[in-house]
């Protein structure tokens, strides 16, 4: 079941949710509005290794905005620090950021009971579009799980992205392979 904006509240006053900034007008029916946040990323190499570190340029966006371009991927981030330990959060974008051609995840739009962090966006563009900080970029949506969890996301040891960050996250795949 999702849950409603009354109950999203409850979860908030009761700590199970936190969201940081948090603004009562970003809260839908049955979703909240996350906002892109400052800072963009690029990998520097044109080709990706999933056995390496891959390392990535952040980029400031200016207040005129920063036009994304096809072709081209980008990792952002939401303004937003959330916290999840009883529902199962998913991301997805807003109706009309998807009408923009902006597509914000590739594969990544589920958290996990324990996720205590921004979130990065896997951004990629139909056509050259500019994008500026704090625009709306997507909605959380939370579920509600049934049965206990074992062991939460933030504390199992192979977690990858717990490490809080104002900054888009690079991929840590090349941490799931022997050293």
């Amino acid at each position: 079941m999702i849950l409603s904006d009354t109950k999203i509240l409850e979860e908030i006053a009761r700590g199970t949710i936190v969201i940081s900034p948090f603004s009562r007008d970003c809260l839908g029916s049955n979703s909240y509005d996350v906002h892109l946040g400052r800072w963009l990323a690029q990998y520097r190499n044109e080709i990706l290794d999933a056995r390496l570190h891959n390392e990535v340029d952040t980029i400031e966006i200016p207040d005129e905005g920063l036009l994304l371009l096809p072709q081209r991927f980008y990792l952002g981030v939401t303004e937003e620090y959330t916290e999840t330990h009883a529902h199962v959060p998913f991301l997805e974008g807003k109706s009309s950021i998807g009408r923009l051609g902006i597509d914000i995840h590739a594969t990544a739009g589920k958290g996990d009971v324990g996720f205590c962090n921004t979130w990065t966006l896997e951004i990629s563009v139909k056509q050259p579009v500019r994008v500026y900080r704090a625009m709306p970029i997507g909605q959380l949506i939370y579920f509600e799980i049934s049965g206990r969890i074992g062991t939460s996301y933030d504390a199992k040891s192979s977690a990858k992205y717990t490490q809080r960050s104002e900054k888009p996250v690079e991929s840590m795949m090349w941490k799931n392979f022997p050293r």
